[in-house]
């Protein structure tokens, strides 16, 4: 296979879904960080309702969280992205039947893979669990220019006015968002605020991020008590 190919072949996962549709369907939720967490219940949840796979793949999330303990949060995010990025990348329309579902990190472990809202949100959420404040992390909506596609990304802002660092499943070594000068960003949230977003830093304070509708939708599935089935399985 070409070396162009190959690169066709890799653009084509990045994640695809209307703008508009986003914009006016995410809402306000904030997870407590730290909390405790169920191992066994949570371990025999997935094992039941996606495999034993699924099960060994929690207790590797699970492993992350203890190993990360005393870690900078500088070293947390690199664990936790690196952690991340070995999921498969797969279309929310094969996996789910859906065109734009925002798995809940459990669903997103227990299948073995999403797209790139999903890559986002399960590294947003661990990252809180790991004791990382909410207002350092932004789940932002960018144009990804290489592949003229809308994409979507983490970043963690070490200080308020700080350049972030982007944590992305394309672009897989995490930097400053002044090197990627292939994304432009749209829109960020967290669990509390939204900004529109015009430069590569924080953006313009737009209100609540309760405003968002999946985001409300995903506040219901966020334990194992909702777990979807797939349409497709991946293993």
């Amino acid at each position: 296979m070409s070396a162009k190919r190959r690169r066709h072949k890799h653009y084509q996962k990045v994640c695809q879904f209307s703008i508009v549709a986003v914009t006016f369907g995410i809402s306000c939720l904030y997870a407590s960080p730290t909390q405790k967490l169920d191992v066994n219940h949570i371990t025999s949840t997935l094992e039941a309702r996606y495999g034993e796979r699924a099960g060994k793949r929690v207790n590797a999330w699970f492993k992350v969280l203890e190993e990360s303990k005393g870690l900078s949060e500088q070293e947390k995010i690199v664990k936790v992205n690196n952690f991340f990025n070995l999921f498969r990348f797969i279309d929310d329309i094969k996996l789910w039947g859906d065109s734009n579902y925002w798995a809940s990190p459990m669903e997103f472990i227990g299948v073995n893979g999403g797209d790139c809202e999903d890559f986002s949100i399960a590294k947003y959420f661990t990252l809180l669990q790991l004791g990382i404040p909410d207002e350092k992390l932004r789940i932002t909506m960018v144009k990804a220019t290489s592949v003229n596609q809308y994409h979507m990304v983490l970043a963690y802002y070490e200080t308020p006015g700080s350049i972030p660092l982007v944590l992305d499943n394309l672009d897989r070594q995490i930097k400053p968002a002044t090197q990627r000068k292939d994304l432009i960003p749209v829109y960020s949230f967290n669990g509390r605020q939204l900004w529109l977003n015009k430069e590569k830093g924080r953006g313009v304070l737009a209100g609540s991020s309760s405003r968002l509708e999946k985001w409300n939708d995903l506040k219901h599935r966020l334990g194992v008590e909702r777990l979807r089935m797939p349409k497709l399985r991946l293993e």
